[in-house]
């Protein structure tokens, strides 16, 4: 039996969530792991394996009444928050489940953060992040340690969901300065960190990983290695002229998912979200992942 206090992951369903499951499992340390009722039986099946690791589920959501949420923390000491959704689930639901875990005795809180510097950015920069900013102010009113965990831009976002890669043109389309450091993490190696922060007693505040710090120009050459690839570096304007771009986009559409992407991509290449000092070297039995070894092991190329 593990001596190591509980932990809750709400948002265990999700790559990132399930992720962070299995690393602390891996590690001998009890988890709970919080699903909706209704959860999808695909989803569901993703944590059969997991339970024979230990792993205990409980039904409930975030947004339950703080008395119910209570008992689904039940005995975990400190719980992470991984979910995904709109502001009635990042602000509302993440200052629900704080509430309940401070009700239910925990101690320790991570938000579902996850990104570059916010810190550093300003209401407008990104509306995603934009209600993470307010997350945090609502949880620093809580009675919980709330250690917040960042590392950058995810490898997988950046070859997805950023558009920046056409494999059928053989282009890779960036804007701004192409030699702006980037702060990139694989989902594997953020949980292990996340992992590693909850078990850590002595870790607080905001806490900062990057798998690997490149520059757009060493994405593109990390993306040709691992890929083999040839692949025409095409330069689409200056971090300004990407500001300008998104301010169009905006005019012409009353959803701002439309250009949220962008909006990653000037927190990142106009260096204002770029971390100023890594925490690696906290966590030395860590080995991230290279960009061009998981490039090369990720089915990215038609």
């Amino acid at each position: 039996m593990s001596s190591s206090p509980k932990v809750l992951v709400a948002g265990a369903t999700g790559l990132l969530g399930g992720r962070i499951v299995r690393a602390l499992l891996d590690q001998g340390v009890p988890v709970r792991a919080l699903v909706r009722p209704g959860t999808g039986a695909e989803k569901k099946n993703s944590l059969t394996a997991l339970r024979t690791g230990g792993l205990e589920v409980a039904e409930g959501d975030i947004t339950d009444p703080v008395e119910r949420l209570a008992e689904a923390v039940g005995d975990a000491t400190t719980v992470i928050s991984a979910v995904q959704g709109g502001p009635d689930v990042i602000v509302d639901g993440q200052a629900n489940l704080a509430r309940a875990a401070e009700k239910a005795g925990a101690r320790r809180f991570v938000p579902s953060d996850f990104a570059f510097d916010l810190t550093k950015l300003d209401d407008g920069d990104n509306f995603m992040i934009d209600w993470r900013r307010q997350a945090a102010a609502a949880l620093a009113g809580s009675g919980l340690e709330v250690v917040s965990v960042l590392n950058g831009a995810f490898y997988e976002v950046m070859i997805g969901f950023m558009g920046l890669i056409d494999w059928e043109r053989g282009t890779l389309s960036h804007w701004g300065d192409p030699d702006q450091p980037l702060d990139l993490t694989s989902v594997a190696d953020t949980a292990a960190y996340t992992a590693a922060v909850a078990l850590d007693p002595a870790a607080t505040g905001t806490l900062r990983f990057a798998g690997e710090v490149v520059s757009m120009r060493g994405f593109h050459e990390a993306v040709q290695r691992g890929s083999g690839r040839t692949l025409r570096l095409l330069h689409l304007g200056t971090a300004d002229d990407l500001r300008a771009e998104i301010a169009r986009r905006a005019a012409l559409t009353s959803n701002p998912f439309d250009y949220v992407a962008l909006q990653y991509q000037w927190c990142m290449v106009s260096g204002k979200a770029t971390f100023d000092s890594l925490d690696n070297a906290r966590y030395p039995q860590i080995t991230p992942q290279p960009l061009a070894d998981f490039v090369r092991a990720a089915t990215v190329a038609p």
